[in-house]
């Protein structure tokens, strides 16, 4: 048995009086536990932060001195959301679901998750965890080395929504096994908290479907990103084909993704420009355009005027994007999916396959001097490093 205990005497540390009455109050539906007690885990919330503060993912690392202050305000950063950026803290602010039991390999990170929430289901077995807790929801906050694996035993170990860090895993014969395991079973999967788990990305594909730009005839982004892949939220078909420019090597930090420029084709005919420069996404439609522009939304649309037509830029409907955004959102996504209001959380394990594979073609392109390269890749063994933290 790999369970460790820890006995805590009174109310939970760090649980304000305000989300205690929530607490009380609403009937949880969901019974969560978390695998992974890093920076994403937990410690975002909890821990003094510094110049070094990744160096604490793998069990050889020291973990950060818990500041106390935040055990209670989840955020350094007055005058904005304030919002929970840990999967740890942010499910256990939800009034449906029940944060019941947590996995981590060092033992000093799942006492401070246990002391901190009041909880004796600590592991140091994640899938043991799973076996003994009938969990609903799992949060895989894992380096991307193990979240394959364990993305796919949440769910034949009755998940009935997973949410997974950044980046989604190593190689597609990975991401095809991650997205096969929730699709056979139709469970929900959001792979990040990145920023198109916000709403206003949901009233972006809301005005473009209802024709507020005219039809969609291009999209564009700074790079293809398999961790912020903010472009593949609109694209409704699959890449055809790719071609690249500017592979780099791999570099000292680990990572080999890739940072050059290129162009990808939907089989339904749309083009996709990867361009440094670029907007975090961009919307070109026949009658209009929408772009995010680091913070903020953009709409230009087609207006009658006396001498025929002129582009003009239109107030942005609500919501409009706001920082932070962090976990609350990708799990938000995956809960709408299981109690049935939302057919696909946002950043799906799909969506965010289909920009991994686009990703890895255009470096294939690219070694290749731009030859175009075309999809599904048939050697699934290829993929991506990441920086030696992820």
């Amino acid at each position: 048995m790999k369970r460790r205990e820890f006995v805590v005497a009174g109310t939970a540390a760090g649980v304000s009086l305000c989300s205690q009455a929530v607490a009380q109050t609403a009937k949880k539906k969901y019974r969560a536990g978390v695998i992974g007690l890093g920076w994403t885990g937990i410690l975002y919330d909890l821990a003094a932060r510094g110049g070094d503060k990744f160096n604490v993912d793998d069990v050889n690392r020291p973990t950060p001195p818990i500041d106390n202050t935040r055990r209670v305000y989840f955020h350094d950063h007055p005058g904005e959301e304030g919002l929970p950026k840990s999967y740890s803290v942010a499910l256990h602010g939800r009034p449906d679901v029940e944060l019941v039991a947590g996995a981590e390999r060092d033992p000093k990170r799942l006492a401070i998750f246990g002391e901190h929430f009041g909880l004796k289901a600590l592991y140091s077995d994640a899938l043991e965890m799973m076996k003994n807790e009938r969990l609903d929801l799992v949060a895989v906050c894992t380096n991307a080395k193990g979240r394959s694996f364990l993305t796919v035993k949440a769910a034949e170990m009755g998940a009935k929504g997973i949410v997974a860090e950044k980046p989604m895993c190593h190689t597609l014969a990975e991401a095809d096994a991650m997205v096969k395991a929730c699709a056979d079973r139709k469970i929900p999967l959001s792979c990040g908290a990145i920023t198109t788990t916000h709403p206003s990305f949901g009233k972006a594909k809301e005005l473009v479907r209802s024709g507020a730009i005219g039809e969609l005839i291009s999209i564009e982004a700074p790079g293809p990103s398999a961790q912020h892949q903010n472009w593949a939220y609109f694209v409704d078909s699959e890449i055809a084909w790719v071609v690249g420019t500017g592979e780099v090597k791999r570099r000292e930090s680990g990572s080999d993704e890739f940072t050059g420029q290129g162009m990808a084709m939907t089989r339904g005919g749309m083009a996709i420009h990867f361009r440094k420069g670029a907007p975090r996404v961009r919307l070109s439609g026949t009658k209009g355009e929408i772009w995010l522009e680091g913070y903020t939304w953009h709409l230009r649309s087609d207006l009658a005027v006396p001498a025929g037509t002129e582009r003009v830029e239109s107030p942005w409907p609500a919501p409009q994007f706001t920082n932070p955004y962090h976990a609350v959102y990708t799990i938000d996504d995956v809960v709408a999916c299981m109690d049935g209001r939302m057919d696909e959380p946002k950043n799906s394990g799909r969506r965010v396959a289909l920009a991994f594979e686009t990703e890895i073609a255009l470096k294939e392109s690219a070694k290749r001097n731009g030859t175009r390269i075309d999809l599904p890749l048939q050697d699934r063994s290829l993929g991506l490093n990441y920086d030696w933290f992820r």
